[in-house]
């Protein structure tokens, strides 16, 4: 099988990696995608917002998943991550502004801009990049809300099967938890396809490194999906060049 018809290995959570995988195909054209999270969102008992608060921080559509869960106001300024994110906010009712697709550019937003608080950050039990703690010491009054859990899962037997071909597969990934996650699972999986690796940031692209020094994701460009897209395209080329 040649590189440009690679299959796909998608670990993030279902959802996600569903709706990933429809502009995948849209992009590359039909492929073989294996859908085998390794992390689960499981919702955890709605509880109701603080009152008074001035505004919501969304670091994922799972956030804004939770946030709808707790039957919550309307109208409500809402600082989002990305687009994606943003535009599930304005679904759910939120007068929501957009960064840059990351944590840091989302730092920066909410540091230039001083909304007034309290800011909620409506999040999983797993963050990274410690934002609301760095929100705080930077004078900004804001406390996180933990609306779901991002449970561990195994990779499951199609995954597997997958990875025990003699085949390239390309895996992008999405988040330094997953690449851990994931990396962990190669490791105890007798791997005979050739990974043909992406990743969201540098910082995804460090933890796989962490476990696997001898890869060298290719990174995209801007953590997004379109940004994603590229870099599958990339490793697809390069691995034709090879």
């Amino acid at each position: 099988m040649p590189p440009t018809t690679a299959a796909v290995l998608l670990t993030r959570p279902k959802a996600q990696a569903e709706d990933f995988a429809d502009q995948l195909r849209a992009a590359l054209g039909p492929r073989e995608v294996v859908i085998a999270p390794v992390i689960e969102i499981v919702p955890r008992p709605a509880t109701a917002l603080p009152a008074g608060i001035g505004g919501l921080i969304f670091t994922s559509v799972n956030g804004v998943a939770g946030f709808a869960a707790m039957g919550g106001r309307r109208g409500l300024p809402a600082w989002c991550v990305g687009e994606a994110t943003a535009r599930a906010a304005r679904a759910a009712g939120c007068d929501a502004i957009a960064a840059g697709g990351d944590a840091e550019a989302l730092l920066q937003l909410l540091v230039q801009s001083r909304p007034e608080g309290p800011l909620v950050h409506v999040r999983g039990a797993h963050a990274a990049g410690r934002l609301t703690e760095r929100l705080v010491a930077a004078g900004i009054d804001a406390r996180a809300l933990v609306a779901y859990d991002q449970n561990s899962r195994a990779l499951d037997s199609a995954a597997h099967a997958l990875l025990a071909r003699e085949a390239p597969v390309l895996l992008p990934l999405f988040s330094p938890r997953s690449a851990r996650l994931v990396a962990a699972e190669v490791a105890q999986t007798p791997l005979r396809a050739r990974l043909l690796v992406c990743a969201l940031s540098q910082a995804v692209a460090r933890a796989w490194r962490d476990m696997r020094p001898a890869d060298a994701p290719e990174i995209a460009a801007r953590p997004d999906a379109a940004a994603m897209i590229a870099a599958m395209r990339r490793a697809l080329a390069a691995a034709d060049a090879a």
